[in-house]
């Protein structure tokens, strides 16, 4: 769920003309800066990696590149900070479209959910028309116009109309509904996880809405995002990270061990939560990507440019098929 705004665009041209002042610094052999927010998904990954040694095994060093928020990071790749960031498709996707070449790899299938509190009187979508709904992110956030869609086509009605919705970032929505102070939330997978092990009901999933609106099957939307010229001129090998990924997520998908390494991370306030965690993500972990995905990811395209604005899609953005890493290229 990352959305670009206007706001972050500029700070981006900003970001890239100081940039351009320093001169570049000489690139060792066989590395691959990637961009991780500290304690995220993606840093378990990285410890994986490293505690299994999977970047020795596949001959490359892994920098990481820690960036404070989810959308800094693509800040840190125009930049050319670093190689590899883990992002939304639909956010290369737009990039693509201005003549950027990026690919994408998927990473994860594991989409966000929507909330209530587990003695809620909230039982089915309908029921939340006329309450309060907190969203993780802005208005423009690709799961919110999707919600609204499938609102649209259940419901006959946009529930933003029809009910009184609270934007914000997912950690300050994730304390408003704990207070009590809404009767649902959508937010993204991991703090929808951190709910459900705290006692939370998940009233729809996001793969429920994307399936209800004939997207099938529901592409993986999160994945590792490269230029492909500029990994060819810095040499990093992206192949051998992406082998070193798959290779940590089988890990994690099978070894309950791995995930106890995990735990000073993840840092869960129960065992509950802590296994409501390991099951979202392993949910989630996902194989190449498929024609069939492409297909969908088209489909989901198209209805994200006839709901949304340029904020969300950009301006004059098109499907690429293009854009997503085959294991053929």
């Amino acid at each position: 769920m990352i959305g670009i705004s206007r706001r972050h665009l500029i700070q981006t041209a900003s970001f890239l003309t100081a940039a351009a002042s320093f001169p570049s610094l000489a690139r060792a052999a066989n590395v691959v800066r990637l961009s991780s927010v500290k304690g995220g998904s993606v840093s378990w990954l990285i410890e994986t990696i490293k505690a299994e040694k999977l970047d020795q095994k596949h001959g490359f060093e892994l920098n990481v590149v820690e960036v404070a928020t989810n959308s800094a990071a693509p800040v840190a790749l125009l930049a050319g900070e670093a190689d590899v960031i883990v992002s939304d498709w639909t956010w290369a996707m737009r990039q693509r479209s201005k003549g950027l070449d990026l690919k994408f790899s998927s990473y994860s299938s594991a989409l966000g959910a929507l909330m209530v509190p587990k003695d809620s009187p909230v039982k089915s979508f309908e029921d939340l028309v006329g309450k309060k709904i907190g969203v993780a992110g802005t208005g423009v956030d690709k799961s919110w116009i999707l919600l609204r869609a499938y609102s649209n086509k259940v419901l006959g009605k946009d529930i933003a109309k029809n009910a009184e919705v609270i934007f914000g970032a997912a950690p300050l929505i994730t304390e408003e509904f704990k207070s009590g102070r809404l009767d649902a939330c959508l937010n993204f997978w991991t703090y929808a996880a951190r709910l459900a092990g705290s006692g939370s009901r998940q009233l729809l999933s996001m793969a429920e809405v994307i399936n209800a609106l004939d997207i099938a099957p529901a592409p993986p939307l999160v994945g590792f995002i490269w230029s492909e010229k500029a990994v060819a001129k810095s040499g990093a090998p992206v192949d051998k990270l992406l082998a070193a990924a798959a290779d940590a997520n089988a890990v994690l998908g099978t070894s309950d061990e791995a995930w106890d390494r995990l735990k000073p991370l993840l840092k869960a306030a129960t065992d509950e939560e802590m296994a409501a965690i390991k099951a979202y993500f392993r949910s989630g972990i996902t194989g190449p990507w498929t024609p069939e995905a492409t297909a969908a990811a088209g489909k989901m395209t198209k209805l994200l440019i006839e709901l949304g604005d340029t904020e969300l899609v950009g301006d004059g953005t098109k499907f690429d098929p293009a854009l997503f890493y085959t294991q053929a290229g």
